[in-house]
């Protein structure tokens, strides 16, 4: 069977007063995610596909760069919607995060229903991995809160930030046949 696996951006520049989406790698992230590039599940990646989000974009051209091989961005990898809040104090979005996986059904202070971003997230990989060759390893690079509601859905459990990862940066490789099938998988996140 062949793999995927899935990445998150590791630390960012946090700027209150520039958009999410526009956060860029901080130096200890690019230097991070440098050293990640050596691991020895990315030797075999075929291709990158990652979120347009600054963070994300800037993570997969590091691995696509030095691995050389074909990256792009898809919009179904971004990070669930929090763009009713914008910016929030850690703490604050520590709170707001427990009840975005709390009550997935629910919007938590106006954010993306946690059911709608894993629903847009599980239909996305699919489709992407439609298009690209069955023997080819494949890397997504995104966001913590949806590769862990992908990771959810991979392992057929409930949404829960049980499953969530401990820090940005990290990594899970799953087999591209686990997203058609309903048999629950053991999968964990691994720090780079």
């Amino acid at each position: 069977m062949t793999w995927c696996a899935y990445l998150t951006h590791p630390e960012v520049l946090i700027d209150p007063d520039v958009p999410v989406p526009e956060w860029g790698l901080s130096d200890t992230g690019r230097e991070r995610v440098a050293k990640a590039t050596f691991l020895p599940f990315a030797k075999d990646i075929r291709q990158v596909i990652s979120s347009a989000e600054r963070k994300a974009l800037e993570t997969a051209q590091v691995f696509a760069g030095r691995l050389g091989v074909f990256q792009r961005a898809l919009p179904f990898l971004h990070e669930n919607d929090r763009s009713a809040t914008g910016f929030l104090p850690p703490e604050e979005f520590e709170q707001a995060a427990d009840l975005f996986f709390a009550e997935p059904h629910t919007s938590a202070r106006g954010w993306e229903r946690a059911i709608d971003a894993q629903d847009r997230i599980v239909n996305g990989v699919k489709s992407a991995l439609r298009h690209i060759p069955e023997e080819d390893p494949v890397l997504f690079v995104g966001h913590g809160a949806v590769g862990t509601l992908l990771m959810c859905h991979l392992m057929a459990t409930p949404i829960s930030r049980h499953h969530d990862q401990r820090r940005g940066g990290s990594w899970y490789r799953f087999e591209k046949s686990w997203l058609m099938t309903q048999a629950g998988r053991n999968l964990a996140w691994t720090d780079l």
